[in-house]
């Protein structure tokens, strides 16, 4: 293990780091909040802490191997999630314990959008930027955008890319070197993101709220700068262009940059993937629809069919914004928003949760051993498209759905083990593995009222559903650490 080049990147990524400090002090002085501040000290102390860490290892070149890339990437997150917990702790406007700033930084950047935050938009304009901006920069992974310019510092890139861009075909690049993979990635999502900014502010959200509900769309993070989240606006325009950009931001990045090179829209259409999240969401919006529609839980049609559309994408693609309590719908629809989140959106997309393609191969494997069972000495193959999939890629998934699954169970049993009821260490567990947020009973409007260790616990799920389970339980097995 080359630790001591680990270290050395890892300074110059808190120092990376620390320069998105800057913007959300602009705001502080704009807006003159009294956060500039707090802002200034959180900026000289990371910056700080990167030069301390990168200076004694500044000479250290050896190139990254693949295990140096699994423990850089865990590291960087949760030392990421450590100094971002700084503004939060520094603004005197925002009392909160080193627990429930902890449990607000490493929401955000794990893009899951649970807070412990009440009167919201009573808060500094700063530190509902900032809030913002560290989903935005979680959602394609501050490490994608660190291999974009690592290459000029004399980093090799791959190993990093490979532990943190998910998908069980991550592999395969849309360029032939790493550094232009992802700067495409990054022209895509800023792309996103300002299309997404001018549509919010011409359906009469102003500037501020536009850019700031853009970077929590596009990264289907799910912060808003109101407790009543896009229901505050009650628009059913607004609505129509969140879900709109929701369902873009979880579609493969890949396929958008397949879209764009080719300058055909047939690349959505070929992919298997996209096809499989299309017909889930499409079915999924169906069912609310019609069964908020026999429950009469709103007064027309097309409310009914606006709120149902609306929260489907929100829960399915683990974004979590919220038009209305979805909570209070008949038990059913909100078990089954919670399930959706388990699929969530496609590989190498913002969006959380197991992803679609891994839940289209675990049908197609099911699909063959039933058919083996039929026709024992049948020989069949799992395909996804026209392309028959390695048995190894097969067998990587159902590896990453049993420890999904067991991370699941441990985290839950936890909670219980805190005093939470079933349904809110069920709700919330998956709220947080997912990258969702908004969970039910106790957790439905936010996570204030929970014990200390039960946000910790939280916060662990989130670092392992944004990190994809296996790149932290891969730092827990011996043969990881055996030279």
């Amino acid at each position: 293990m080359r630790f001591r080049g680990i270290l050395r990147i890892l300074g110059l990524l808190i120092c990376l780091f620390s320069a998105t400090l800057i913007p959300p002090g602009i705001v502080a002085l704009i807006y003159e909040d009294g956060g500039g501040v707090a802002f200034l000290l959180s900026f000289i102390v990371s910056i700080t802490v990167g030069f301390l860490v990168w200076y004694p290892n500044r000479n250290e070149r050896s190139d990254l191997k693949v295990r140096d890339g699994f423990l850089l990437t865990v590291l960087f997150w949760t030392v990421l999630g450590s100094v971002g917990i700084l503004p939060f702790w520094f603004t005197a406007e925002v009392p909160l314990s080193i627990t429930d700033a902890a449990f607000e930084s490493f929401s955000g950047l794990t893009t899951t959008g649970a807070t412990i935050l009440t009167g919201i938009e009573h808060l500094p304009h700063s530190i509902l930027f900032y809030r913002q901006q560290l989903q935005w920069l979680g959602g394609m992974g501050i490490i994608v955008l660190a291999v974009a310019i690592l290459p000029m510092l004399g980093i090799g890139g791959m190993q990093l890319y490979r532990a943190e861009i998910p998908g069980p075909l991550k592999d395969a690049k849309m360029t032939p070197r790493i550094a232009d993979t992802a700067k495409h990635l990054w022209y895509i999502y800023v792309a996103l993101t300002l299309v997404c900014t001018f549509a919010y502010k011409l359906a009469g959200m102003g500037w501020f709220d536009a850019i700031s509900h853009a970077f929590s769309t596009i990264a289907v993070g799910g912060f808003s700068t109101y407790d009543a989240s896009m229901g505050y606006f009650d628009s059913a325009t607004i609505n129509m262009i969140c879900v709109v950009f929701l369902l873009l931001s979880s579609i493969n990045f890949a396929v958008h940059y397949a879209s764009i090179t080719g300058r055909s829209l047939w690349s959505y259409f070929r992919d298997p993937e996209v096809r499989g999240f299309i017909l889930i969401q499409t079915v999924l919006v169906v069912i609310v629809f019609m069964t908020v529609l026999v429950h009469k839980v709103f007064d027309t049609t097309e409310i009914a069919f606006n709120q149902a559309l609306f929260q489907s994408v929100s829960i399915s693609t683990t974004a979590g914004f919220a038009t209305t309590d979805f909570a209070s719908w008949p038990l059913f629809l909100p078990i089954l928003l919670i399930f959706a989140s388990f699929i969530g959106g496609c590989a190498s997309s913002t969006a959380g949760g197991l992803k679609v393609v891994r839940v289209l191969l675990l049908f197609r494997q099911g699909v063959r051993e039933l058919n083996r069972l039929v026709h024992p000495q049948g020989m069949y193959s799992v395909k996804l498209g026209k392309r028959i999939v390695p048995p190894r890629v097969v067998e990587a998934v159902w590896g990453f759905f049993a420890a999904y699954a067991l991370v699941f169970v441990v985290i839950m049993l936890g909670l219980l083990a805190t005093g939470l009821d079933d349904i809110t260490a069920f709700s919330a567990t998956a709220a947080c593995l997912n990258n969702l947020g908004p969970g039910l009973g106790e957790v439905a409007a936010n996570y204030a009222e929970i014990s200390d260790t039960a946000k910790w616990l939280l916060v662990v799920a989130m670092l392992f559903g944004r990190l994809e389970v296996f790149t932290i339980l891969v730092l827990l097995t011996p043969t990881f650490w055996r030279s």
